[in-house]
């Protein structure tokens, strides 16, 4: 079986600030597919059937809880499996806190004051600890988690596969090199999506995750006001939203201020798609989607067929997490901390 060697994405704030593919820089990670198909295989659904056959109860019914308070919790949720899976597979490396001897994956540049929610997660681990001791991964507790805050929001439900076990470590490097930056263009995700083996309706469909949630001001500033460092605007933006966004997100204001990712950001629907037709997607990795004809075609079908969209969808989030490593786990006590840490 052929081997599949992830490189490197050199970020360059002289070019429009993306995250570029570049043959000259290997990532230190090389993962064969030969073990990452094996490592799929353990996988199966119904996995904790016998051993916690509440498991997906109870970790349906801590987020549901949870999102009853925190309407913005399902897209923090959800999010968090994408970060896993695209550093070194499906792992629950993300979830590691940073220590002395290791940086941890939350501090890199694209999650750093912007994944959320870790207690959401540590809270499902907490109540299957007591019901289940030592047996739920928390690699597993992300997977089924994004599933159902996708379908607590009004997509689609689906089955997901368990049996994962928790990383040893985490790689604040590799997670740099990986994830895009909210300045991609349509060119450099497809690059990146080719090299997880996911395709290109992969992507566009993966990227209606952003149906639902927020996102910072400071991820759009440069759109608004020096887009490719021209000085000018992204010229794709419909004008009538451009001026909302001018009042949420004015130059030199606080880029901390939020915006909504589509018009409906609390219910999962096609609307996303519908917004990037009309030149309304708030991040220009959205947006861009619309500017490629190999994603617009696509968008465009999202946009007009919500069951498609959410077929897709599914695919692509099984698909995403088969990803794995390979390499030995454990099944961690505590999300944050390897098991021969004292705490």
């Amino acid at each position: 079986m052929r081997g599949k060697v992830l490189y490197k994405m050199n970020y360059s704030p002289k070019s429009s600030g993306e995250k570029m593919m570049s043959h000259s820089g290997i990532l230190l990670v090389l993962l064969l597919l030969s073990s990452v198909a094996a490592a799929a295989l353990s996988l199966r659904r119904n996995f904790y059937l016998e051993s916690c056959p509440e498991a997906e109860v109870i970790a349906r019914d801590v987020l549901s809880g949870t999102m009853a308070g925190d309407a913005r919790a399902a897209a923090s949720v959800m999010r968090l499996q994408f970060h896993d899976c695209l550093v070194i597979g499906c792992d629950g490396s993300l979830l590691l806190d940073e220590t002395a001897e290791m940086a941890g994956e939350k501090s890199a540049l694209s999650n750093v004051n912007s994944l959320r929610s870790f207690q959401v997660i540590d809270e499902i681990k907490e109540a299957l600890e007591k019901a289940c001791p030592t047996l739920v991964s928390c690699a597993d507790i992300l997977i089924m988690a994004a599933r159902d805050a996708v379908f607590l929001s009004g997509g689609p439900k689906w089955e997901v596969k368990l049996g994962r076990q928790d990383s040893l470590t985490a790689s604040q490097e590799a997670s740099n090199e990986i994830m895009p930056s909210p300045r991609a263009n349509a060119t450099s995700l497809i690059a990146l999506f080719t090299k997880f083996n996911l395709s290109v309706q992969d992507l566009v469909a993966l990227s209606g995750s952003h149906s639902i949630g927020k996102a910072r001001c400071f991820s759009i500033v440069f759109r608004l006001y020096n887009q490719s460092g021209s000085g000018q605007p992204d010229p794709d933006i419909d004008s009538q939203y451009r001026v909302e966004l001018d009042k949420l997100c004015p130059q030199g204001g606080d880029g901390n201020v939020t915006g909504d990712l589509d018009a409906t950001p609390q219910r999962f629907d096609s609307q996303y798609y519908k917004d990037l037709v009309r030149g309304s997607g708030f991040l220009n990795s959205d947006q861009t989607l619309f500017a490629l004809p190999q994603t617009r075609k696509y968008v465009e079908i999202f946009s007009k067929n919500q069951e498609r969209f959410f077929k897709a969808f599914v695919q692509g989030m099984i698909k995403l997490g088969d990803l794995q490593s390979g390499k030995p786990g454990e099944i961690r006590r505590n999300c944050r901390v390897v098991n021969n840490i004292s705490y």
